[in-house]
């Protein structure tokens, strides 16, 4: 049986990851710098993945998706709603 983790827990894994990432590439390693770059286009992907499966196989409206995030639900729909929406 596999052992369950959390999302928030997941999360803030994630984040310190990315925190102690960042400090690698400050401590002189500027080749680096378009890995991290990297990362930030794969989140930016890996959210609008996200949104669209809480979307379509969830259901969830945009006024869901955006409460979360702190911003309008035409935000939202506007950043990761593209034409067919």
């Amino acid at each position: 049986m596999s052992r369950s983790i959390e999302n928030p827990d997941y999360a803030a894994f994630l984040r310190r990851i990315i925190r102690a990432y960042s400090k690698r590439i400050a401590d002189g390693d500027i080749e680096a710098l378009a890995d991290l770059a990297g990362v930030v286009a794969e989140l930016d992907h890996a959210i609008a993945q996200a949104v669209i499966q809480l979307r379509v196989q969830h259901g969830y409206s945009w006024a869901d998706i955006a409460r979360p995030l702190g911003i309008t639900r035409q935000a939202a729909q506007q950043r990761w709603g593209g034409e067919s929406s």
